[in-house]
């Protein structure tokens, strides 16, 4: 799924296979390959956990594109395009699914569930502490509550 500001990409994924008899024993996903083209070469690569019910952002990046892959639990990431207009992406780490938001485009992530989420973060910029690289933002007229624990 293509937007004008952020991109959804279906990853590959294979199955593997046990060495003694070869039934399926799980399978892998590939999120970055250095000849795929998918993603800039990612100068850092991290692990970020959300707290069930919890919300991290929004908030912009001036310069670093960041790329998003939920390894563990939920996670819904809500865009607000160069328009105005939200998108909810919302995925789990059943599925294969990674999400880019560009630099400049303000995001946020919602942990939905009732479990910590582990989310694979890969950026084409690394952080250091004190960068001023990032831009607190309100998405006004976002219905927040409706991620609140009923």
């Amino acid at each position: 799924m293509e937007r004008e500001n952020f991109s959804v990409l279906d990853l590959e994924k294979h199955q593997t296979k046990d060495i003694n008899d070869s039934h399926i024993n799980g399978e892998l996903a590939v999120v970055w390959r250095n000849w795929d083209n998918l993603i800039n070469n990612p100068e850092m690569i991290y692990v970020n956990s959300v707290n069930p019910r919890e919300i991290k952002g929004p908030h912009i990046h001036k310069k670093r594109t960041s790329y998003f892959y939920c390894i563990s639990g939920k996670m819904v990431i809500i865009v607000r395009d160069g328009d105005g207009k939200y998108h909810e992406i919302d995925t789990d780490s059943s599925e294969s699914k990674l999400i880019c938001i560009p630099n400049q485009i303000a995001a946020a992530i919602v942990n939905p569930s009732d479990k910590i989420s582990k989310i694979l973060v890969m950026a084409d910029i690394a952080w250091r502490p004190n960068d001023d690289e990032m831009i607190n933002t309100e998405f006004h007229g976002y219905n927040w509550e409706k991620w609140k624990k009923e």
